[in-house]
């Protein structure tokens, strides 16, 4: 089996699937043991045929299920060294860390990644790019900002899991607090749908085959205007657009 495909996309957890017929890979878990465990046997994937778990960076929302997957099978989790400190700061169970380099590549299983950094208010946040077979993933979210070093890693991909987090004129008029829509809005927040659009519109080619927008607000963006954002951008290419959802398995892409 190989697989691309969002188990969990939001602010109440995240995790993605990446399976090749040898290697099967989470990048973060951010939801339960037990949501992580039902969610793979929808795929028909048993959370014993994991073989690491690759993290983003130590927020909450990423980590979250870590406590229970390292008791139970003792997986190796896969983070930069400021990364791993964090999360050692929020968990009972010690996880059975593989340290990684943010800027150098590293190969896992059959697989190539390449962690680069974001703009992220956490110690060291990453987003990945993934080689397969002559094929390229990018996974970037949870960045307030698309820096030169984004576009550059994430041009030339066949699937994108990318951020589409908030409509600007929904969190104005939300109940919150100034404080957090400052930091949803800042450098160090989240991308906006028109952050996510004009990414897509730069680094979108005939080539890109299917593109998540990923880690939706539920309070501050709805499908509907996501997807019609990011449409705008890719109008001149095929590629699929879908939405990576929080409360349910994604639509899977198969490769």
């Amino acid at each position: 089996m190989r697989i691309f495909c969002p188990l969990a996309s939001g602010s109440k957890g995240n995790s993605i699937l990446f399976a090749t017929p040898t290697t099967k890979i989470l990048i973060d878990a951010g939801i339960s043991f037990k949501q992580i465990t039902e969610r793979l046997n929808t795929l028909n994937i048993s959370v014993n045929d994991i073989d690491a778990v690759l993290i983003t960076h130590e927020h909450a929302d990423h980590i979250r299920g870590l406590d229970v997957l390292s008791k139970k099978t003792n997986i190796p989790i896969l983070a930069n060294t400021e990364t791993a400190k964090a999360i050692l700061e929020s968990v009972r169970v010690k996880p059975n860390f593989k340290i990684f380099s943010t800027g150098e590549s590293f190969t896992y299983g059959d697989v190539d990644f390449h962690p680069f950094s974001i703009q992220h208010d956490t110690v060291d946040p990453v987003a990945f790019t993934l080689s397969y077979d002559d094929l390229k993933f990018g996974v970037c979210a949870d960045l307030g900002f698309v820096s030169s070093l984004v576009k550059m890693h994430l041009k030339d991909c066949d699937y994108l899991y990318i951020e589409s987090n908030h409509e600007p004129s929904m969190v104005h008029a939300c109940s919150r607090s100034y404080v957090y829509k400052q930091r949803v809005l800042g450098r160090q927040g989240h991308l906006s749908n028109q952050n996510c659009a004009e990414l897509l519109k730069e680094i979108s080619h005939k080539g890109l085959k299917h593109v998540y927008l990923a880690h939706l607000s539920e309070e501050c963006n709805n499908p509907e205007v996501a997807l019609k954002s990011s449409k705008t951008s890719l109008q001149s290419f095929a590629s699929n657009l879908s939405i990576a959802y929080q409360h349910k398995v994604s639509e899977p892409v198969y490769f």
